[in-house]
């Protein structure tokens, strides 16, 4: 194939130049116009920017509309701190949270030990916890405690009923030297406070380690009368009737540790 020297013979036979490559391998840069630049990213940033700006704009002025004025924030005017009142001390004759005077309430017969009404049942956590916290702490000092569980015996809460003149009292309550003390929260605050030691000093001292052998500190044992079964047979009449020797349980108190 023949070839063009100049751009003047390629006019005049462009057919005869359609498979010539050597045009194109020989040109230089400068015989063709140079491509746009596809460098735009400052252009688009200035045209989101001022955009942007004119939006922002508008939309500020729109809401200075609605907008009421704001008052003036004035400075935090500084009080006088308050002086706490100074905390009472507490010891056995004081009343601490609600226990009412030692005088006032007393358990006839229960001069001598410690007496705890709770409840072995785990129906309500909250109690039964403060249940046996109470009687842990208690333990822990090895006085002579008269545990009364009204879940065993009924009769042990018609007895604290009458005693503090409450229908619905929260477990467990605790009595001293036949004195009213209070329930769980007021035992352990004692304890912390160093308190419950003063209050059971001089009271008898169980051996470390002791447990009834009858009863297993369980303070009950089933009835012998009618071995638990709560029924006995009356031979006059010739029926079963009501043990009157238990409680509804067909349970005695342990006649060695609760003597």
């Amino acid at each position: 194939m023949a070839r063009f020297n100049n751009e003047s013979e390629f006019l005049e036979n462009p057919k005869s130049s359609i498979f010539n490559r050597s045009l194109t391998i020989h040109s230089t840069s400068t015989d063709f116009p140079k491509k746009p630049s596809l460098e735009r990213t400052g252009s688009i940033k200035n045209f989101y920017n001022s955009s942007f700006a004119s939006v922002k704009g508008k939309v500020r002025k729109l809401c200075t509309l609605f907008e009421s004025p704001k008052p003036p924030i004035s400075p935090p005017q500084l009080s006088s701190p308050k002086l706490s009142k100074p905390t009472k001390s507490i010891d056995s004759d004081s009343r601490v949270s609600g226990i009412p005077n030692e005088n006032s309430v007393l358990l006839p017969g229960t001069e001598d030990r410690v007496v705890v009404y709770f409840t072995s049942l785990r129906g309500i956590r909250r109690t039964y916890e403060d249940c046996y916290a109470v009687r842990m702490i208690l333990r822990g000092f090895r006085v002579n405690v008269d545990d009364r569980d009204i879940s065993m015996d009924s009769a042990y809460k018609k007895e604290l009923q009458s005693v503090l003149g409450e229908k619905k009292l929260p477990l467990p309550q605790v009595f001293v030297r036949g004195k009213y003390i209070g329930g769980g929260d007021v035992v352990k605050q004692l304890h912390e406070v160093g308190e419950l030691a003063k209050i059971l000093k001089g009271l008898p001292i169980r051996a470390p380690g002791y447990v009834c052998e009858e009863c297993g500190d369980v303070r009950f044992v089933p009835c012998m009368n009618c071995s638990g079964s709560r029924k006995v047979f009356d031979e006059d009449d010739e029926q079963l009737k009501r043990c009157t020797e238990c409680n509804e349980n067909g349970l005695i108190r342990c006649s060695t540790c609760c003597s």
